[in-house]
């Protein structure tokens, strides 16, 4: 796969804005077939085969660091956005979870002796879910913040920050800086979510027209109608943005500004279970060690994104 990060989150209805502070939105019509089609990619492409992933065994030492119950078990589920290539999503058997996440939580995971069920479900339901119970875990690009921290646990294993796209040629005059009156779309439940809404009352500020958020369940919704052009341009972690540049093809997308706010992707746990937690991360560092890590990064082309050392509910400036 050709590098995606070069510098130091199926159809549906996209939703409207959760914060009071947001002006509503009428939810959007459905985007054109051809339009779809065009994303499609996104499911497939360039993936790594499941069967060319690093072998991992697992450590007694680190396996004794697994909370009883769930070491009795042998399975950790995790909850995950299937829909965020390249870092999770399906394979061409539609069942499959694959990315680069999958890959390094199924490794650190081997390291601990447990297996992984993946499970999908909508990015905004995930964290409840594991708050629940319904999941033990959650992996899915989460950007460590510390409103997330008020509620759970996370564990960095990666670092990635936000990068805008849209049409080649940039044919809205779309400013990353000025984006007011523009039509910019979003998956919902995203940090980009609170960032083109402190933008767009910026714009308001200024005495310049809001700007029109669009929020999507899934980034891939967000990345077609940029390319249908229902909305002017998307903002997305790094990785995300240059993988559906890439797998839109035919030169039709480009990034628009460069990177801003590179902070560390966390695997959500219980905020009681400060135990798996720190296995977690134990099993992270281990793949680190043994070059299990870098191979991943190397084969997904996100190597400038590798962290030193996993650590539980690190300092974030967010």
């Amino acid at each position: 796969m050709k590098a995606l990060w070069n510098s130091p989150e199926s159809t549906g209805t996209p939703g409207t804005s959760r914060p009071v502070s947001r002006v509503r939105l009428p939810y959007l019509t459905a985007l054109p077939v051809a339009a779809v089609l065009a994303l499609s990619a996104c499911g497939g492409g360039d993936a790594s085969d499941p069967e060319d992933s690093p072998v991992v065994e697992a450590d007694e030492e680190l396996a004794a660091m697994v909370p009883a119950d769930l070491a009795e078990e042998g399975v950790i589920t995790i909850g995950v956005d299937s829909e965020y290539p390249p870092a999770e999503f399906l394979d061409t058997d539609g069942q499959t979870v694959i990315g680069f996440d999958v890959e390094l939580f199924d490794a650190a995971a081997a390291k601990l002796g447990l297996e992984t069920d993946w499970q999908s479900a909508p990015f905004d339901a995930i964290i409840t879910g594991v708050d629940s119970g319904k999941y033990d875990v959650g992996v899915s690009s989460f950007t460590i913040n510390n409103e997330r921290l008020e509620n759970v646990n996370m564990v960095s294993y990666l670092t990635a920050g936000t990068q805008w796209f849209g049409l080649a040629g940039n044919p809205n005059d779309v400013d990353p800086d000025n984006a007011c009156g523009r039509r910019i779309a979003v998956q919902a439940g995203t940090v980009q979510v609170p960032d083109i809404e402190a933008r767009s009352e910026q714009c308001e500020e200024d005495g310049e027209a809001p700007i029109e958020i669009q929020q999507f369940e899934s980034q891939t919704q967000a990345t077609t109608s940029v390319v249908s052009g229902q909305s002017d341009a998307s903002l997305a972690d790094l990785p995300v943005s240059g993988y559906a540049i890439e797998q839109t093809g035919g030169g039709k997308l480009e990034t628009y500004g460069d990177q801003y706010e590179a902070a560390p992707y966390g695997v959500v746990t219980p905020k009681e279970d400060t135990e798996l937690a720190e296995a977690i991360a134990a099993g992270y560092a281990a793949i680190i060690e043994d070059g299990t890590y870098g191979e991943i990064l190397a084969e997904w082309g996100i190597g400038n994104g590798a962290i030193e050392t996993p650590e539980v509910n690190p300092s974030v400036e967010q």
